[in-house]
Formats: C-alpha cells, structure tokens, sequence
C-alpha cells in the first residue's frame, strides 16, 4: 500500500515581514559615499583652502572650507576633542541604521531614508579620520547673506532626514 504524501499549504507572509530587506538599499548608501568623496578629492585638488573659489551661479560657489565642528560648525571652537566624539558617534549612528534596515522589510522609503543617512555618515566619518576635520565646498549665498558650507554627505544625511520624517507620518500596513 502506497504512503498518502502530506500537503502542506504556505502560510502567508507577515505584514511586517513583506518586500524586500531594507539592506537591499545599501547599494545607495555606497552611492552616496563614493560620489561624497570623489567630490572632495575633486575639491582638494583643484582649490586651495579658504582662498579659491569658483563661482557659478550668482547663489552658488564652489570653495574649499575644513568644518572641525559638527552641522553648521557647532563646536569647532573646542580643542580637539570633538573629532573623536563626533567619528564616535558617526559610527554608532551607522551600526544602527543597517541593523535597522536589516530588521525592516517592505517600508522602502524608511529604507531609503537611512542608505542616505548612512552614506552621509560614513562620508564625514572618513573625512575625519584622514584629515580631521570635515571638507565642505557648497557654498550658496543670496543678498550676502551664506548659507553655512556643507558637502554631498551633508545633502545625503539632510534629505535622509527629511524623507525619515515624512515616512513617520505614513500610516503603518494593515495585517
């Protein structure tokens, strides 16, 4: 007599549990970082700190500024001991937005979010362990008023931020 083979029926995935890991934007985290540090070395070779600059709008210049300090130079003026905290903190901040993406499925804009962020990070991390200090080279100004110098890890880390506040707003999927 012939043994009646077992049928077993999937189960349906979890809500939280659909779509693609949010590692599988990691490819925009290295993006990011690259397209970061080709620029400075692009900056580093063509201009000459604090003195160059190459004006290409009547807004927009390109210059070559070092940012001891973190976002809009907050606590450059200290000794030193900001490079560490700020390297520290870059890396930590890092470690946990892959294990987040890691844990998160199916939300590709919060995954988007943090490869931006990410890539940012890890950008300014690297500029501050060769160099010491972050290179920043955008510089938009309009009726002399500048806006402060930032770079494309800058951009990444602010849009990042922008898109992770506007997905906190977006109603979480049905089970």
């Amino acid at each position: 007599m012939a043994k009646a083979k077992s049928v077993s029926t999937p189960k349906p995935p979890s809500p939280e549990g659909e779509g693609k890991s949010g590692l599988s934007w990691l490819w925009l985290a290295v993006l990011t970082l690259a397209v970061d540090q080709i620029t400075k070395l692009a900056v580093m070779a063509k201009l000459t700190p604090y003195q160059d600059m190459i004006s290409l709008t009547g807004f927009f210049n390109l210059i070559h500024v070092h940012n001891t300090g973190a976002a809009f130079s907050l606590l450059a003026d200290q000794p030193g001991w900001q490079r560490g905290f700020f390297m520290l903190v870059g890396l930590v901040a890092s470690a946990l937005m892959i294990y987040l993406m890691r844990q998160t499925r199916g939300r590709a804009l919060f995954s988007l979010s943090l490869a931006l962020i990410l890539g940012g990070a890890l950008g300014n991390v690297i500029d501050r362990a060769l160099y010491g200090h972050v290179i920043d080279f955008l510089d938009f100004h309009l009726a002399g008023w500048h806006w402060p110098a930032f770079n494309v890890a800058d951009s990444g880390i602010t849009v990042g931020a922008v898109l992770l506040v506007l997905d906190s707003f977006r109603k979480p999927a049905k089970p």
